[in-house]
């Protein structure tokens, strides 16, 4: 047995985690932005508008396309014939991750100390983190229907 083997459960266990890491790091980075909007001088009601802005653009996101990409990860997952430990997601995957981190790296220094570019940066990455959280509900299903 070749030490990259894998089975697919434990590919969609590697993504659902990569997955998760999206939620958590996106939700304390939005969260971040937010204080400091707040620091430069945001009123509370723009950061409670950010929030609620957030959410519900991120439901949005998760039932038009989120779900549908979650979903067909898994099952490319499940249809692979021998998987290796690396592909619980496509390359693509990978260097569309790193050019979206850079990019939002990027736009947070343009916009530091500009409350309004703060709030609204951390819409777009609360949005994400709420998608990216209602659509890790395809591995669950998964994950219990093969009872892990």
């Amino acid at each position: 047995m070749n030490i990259f083997n894998t089975t697919s459960t434990n590919l969609v266990k590697l993504a659902a985690l990569v997955w998760f890491a999206g939620v958590f790091i996106l939700l304390y980075k939005s969260t971040a932005m937010m204080i400091e909007a707040v620091g430069v001088g945001a009123p509370l009601s723009m950061v409670a508008l950010t929030v609620i802005s957030g959410l519900i653009v991120g439901m949005i996101k998760a039932k038009t396309l989120f779900i549908h990409v979650c979903q067909k990860n898994i099952n490319r997952i499940l249809g692979l014939k021998s998987p290796r430990i690396w592909q619980f997601y496509r390359v693509r995957f990978f260097i569309f991750l790193f050019l979206m981190i850079t990019l939002g790296n990027y736009a947070y220094h343009l916009s530091s100390s500009n409350a309004f570019l703060l709030l609204a940066l951390s819409t777009l990455e609360l949005s994400v983190s709420t998608a990216l959280f209602i659509s890790g509900k395809c591995f669950k299903k998964v994950l219990i229907k093969k009872q892990i």
